[in-house]
């Protein structure tokens, strides 16, 4: 009899297909998870580098290593510790992630002093991941009131090829150990971390450079007596760039002072150099003969359009001599902000008169000059452009709020009370300010 065949010759073989394509599957959908879980990690990388990048204070560029690291890896816990010039202890030690009351139980135990498992990574700076920090050989256990941890991943900061400290993350969020891939993404953002902590020391020294050469192209103000004068400059909060704000305070013969406050347009070292040049100009036309403000700015502007090509520029030029029963003020303006007097009274009014055009516009151009009498005990102030410029406000609602802050602090020394102009000022801070303020003597 011959054997029945198999109507669906392999069909028997089918559960056994289905088991291997079940499992080949799901070798791919792992594969694809792993796949998505690194891009994710390389994404939230390439956002932390970006932020890290953002920063333009040290402190924060620190602080923001720390937070970025313990997003990364899921961290309960993350520190900095910055090392000091031997290498060999910790100078500065950034925290994130404890409670008000961590903090509190650990106020008075200082900085950590090297010993541990933080002095293991000082002495071994390759990356160090711990299970279980008590049962480490380099365990010493923690301070009163610290948290007790029990996992870390240590990873060493270079900058220029030396060690500038050490990253140190703990706990993770999900309660396992950190584990490789924690270890290389840490790694790698430590690597962009010391070209973001260079970059920022780098930005600073230009910033203090930039500031020390403004400074050093403003005079110190002479004796000016029986005035007193106080005169305040404030680098502009973008630190690579210089400014063209400009003071002076000259006294004249017969008992005259002139005061000046200019701002060259732009940020660079073309406008400091005009600022230089024109506050050097302007001097020399003060000596020669008693012109009034006007005609001095008249001569200045067709001197500098004949002698240079510098950009437009905006000043205030102000002469103070005797008149009883005080001192008479003629001021003249180009294109400049308004002076402030205050009263003896602390009454506060902005010097609002028909200005001239700025320099370098138009120096045809006629400019008015403006006279108002000073009692005994009046204060006046000259300012930049950029103790009010708010991109919120309007130049009138600034100038109000000026008036105000000036009303409040009118009774100090002038030195505090143009210090406390420039602490409180109404601006947003993006350009540079100067404060030239002068007051006449009491009665």
């Amino acid at each position: 009899m011959a054997a029945e065949q198999d109507p669906f010759p392999g069909q028997a073989h089918l559960p056994e297909l289905h088991v291997r394509l079940r499992s080949e599957l799901g070798r791919i959908d792992e594969q694809l998870r792993a796949l998505l879980d690194a891009m994710d990690r390389m994404q939230g990388l390439l956002d932390a580098v970006v932020a890290i990048s953002r920063e333009v204070e040290l402190p924060a560029v620190l602080h923001r290593i720390v937070t970025t690291a313990m997003d990364l890896v899921g961290a309960h816990y993350g520190a900095l510790g910055v090392l000091n010039e031997t290498g060999e202890h910790l100078e500065q030690f950034i925290t994130a992630g404890l409670s008000e009351h961590e903090r509190a139980d650990l106020a008075g135990t200082g900085l950590p002093t090297g010993r541990g498992v933080l002095g293991h990574l000082i002495s071994h700076p390759e990356p160090l991941r711990i299970s279980d920090i008590p049962a480490h050989a380099a365990s010493v256990g923690f301070p009163s009131g610290h948290p007790h941890l029990r996992t870390l991943l240590g990873v060493a900061i270079s900058v220029r090829g030396e060690i500038y400290g050490d990253l140190y993350l703990s706990e993770r969020r999900d309660g396992q150990p950190f584990d490789v891939h924690d270890e290389n993404v840490v790694m790698a953002l430590a690597s962009a971390a010391g070209i973001a902590i260079e970059n920022v020391r780098l930005f600073e020294q230009v910033r203090v450079g930039a500031e020390q050469f403004q400074r050093l192209l403003l005079p110190t103000l002479p004796d000016l007596r029986p005035f007193t004068a106080a005169a305040v400059y404030r680098p502009a909060a973008e630190p690579s760039k210089l400014g063209g704000d400009w003071y002076d305070a000259i006294p004249l013969p017969d008992d005259v002072v002139a005061v000046v406050i200019g701002d060259v347009v732009g940020h660079d070292l073309h406008a400091a150099a005009t600022m230089a040049s024109t506050r050097n100009m302007l001097r020399a036309l003060l000596f020669d003969g008693g012109s009034s403000p006007g005609a001095v700015l008249t001569r200045l502007d067709r001197t500098l359009q004949a002698l240079t090509h510098n950009p437009v520029t905006t000043t205030a030029l102000a002469r103070i001599e005797r008149e009883a029963p005080g001192w008479r003020l003629r001021w003249s303006t180009a294109g400049h902000v308004p002076p402030l007097l205050i009263t003896p009274e602390r009454r506060v009014e902005i010097l609002t008169a028909e200005p001239g055009l700025p320099l370098g516009v138009d120096p045809a151009e006629p400019r008015p000059d403006h006279s108002r009498l000073l009692f005994p005990g009046t204060t006046l102030v000259f300012f930049t452009d950029g103790l009010i410029e708010h991109p919120s406000h309007s130049l009138d609602e600034s100038l109000d709020e000026l008036t105000e802050l000036a009303a409040v602090h009118s009774t100090l020394p002038l030195r505090d009370f143009a210090c406390a102009l420039a602490d409180h000022h109404p601006s947003d801070g993006h350009d540079d300010m100067a404060i030239l303020a002068l007051r006449t003597p009491p009665a």
